[in-house]
């Protein structure tokens, strides 16, 4: 019966839930502390490594640069141009530098029947930059006319007066019309805006039926009438008969 009344022991709590838990806690610490170990094992090597780049490239960039600049100066020196294009110094002369030079000149202008003409030349030089009067070398010129046709006409030298628009041709004259005439002689004036021309040296011309000479000539209206001064002599050949 005293045995009924005495106080039973209780059973010890089970610890398994403890343990678990700090099992549970403790591999997280683990884990940080070793990536805090690592992090601070890395850093100084990238350090060191980032300073030596920048500092290799404080010498690398200013030799590069240097011998790069040293190359453009010495290139022409190692690798001559031997039998190459160059350009050869340009002598300028006095002269030059005083009158105005053209090279391939254009002149067009309108006569008084409203028709154009072009003069061109190899090479012109006005003297003294505003003088009117401009010196061509082999002009030409083309002049046209009302019913289609043109005259035209080369030389080996001449002068431009723009004002009065009068070309003066010396040295190998020669004169085309449209309709087969020539003529030849040494020295010309055309008076451009009224279409007529006249010299006063030896003249020869020829046309389809017909041969010319004189010591002199005047054309007028273009080409459309033309008379030989001085002692002349013209040859007419009979006009062939038409092809039935």
């Amino acid at each position: 019966m005293a045995s009924d009344f005495l106080p039973q022991r209780r059973p010890p709590a089970p610890v398994a839930v403890a343990r678990a838990v700090d099992i549970g806690f403790a591999a997280p610490r683990a884990d940080s502390r070793f990536r805090r170990w690592r992090t601070s094992v890395a850093r100084p090597r990238h350090s060191v490594l980032y300073s030596r780049i920048v500092h290799l490239l404080r010498f690398v960039l200013p030799a590069t640069a240097l011998a790069l600049a040293a190359l453009v100066l010495l290139w022409p020196q190692l690798n001559p141009l031997d039998g190459k294009f160059r350009l050869k110094p340009v002598v300028v002369s006095v002269e030059d530098l005083e009158n105005l030079r053209m090279v391939s000149p254009r002149f067009v202008g309108i006569d008084d029947q409203k028709q154009p003409y072009t003069i061109t030349a190899t090479q012109a030089t006005q003297p003294r930059g505003s003088s009117d009067a401009t010196d061509l070398v082999r002009p030409k010129g083309d002049i046209a006319i009302n019913n289609g046709a043109w005259l035209a006409l080369t030389a080996e030298d001449g002068v431009f007066r723009k004002q009065a628009q009068e070309l003066d041709l010396r040295g190998g004259v020669n004169l085309f019309h449209d309709g087969g005439y020539e003529i030849a002689t040494s020295q010309a004036t055309l008076d451009l805006a009224r279409g007529a021309a006249a010299g006063n040296e030896p003249v020869a011309g020829q046309g389809p039926n017909s041969e010319l000479q004189g010591e002199g000539f005047r054309l007028y209206d273009k080409g459309a009438r033309i008379v030989v001064t001085g002692r002349s002599r013209v040859v007419l050949y009979p006009t062939p008969p038409a092809k039935q």
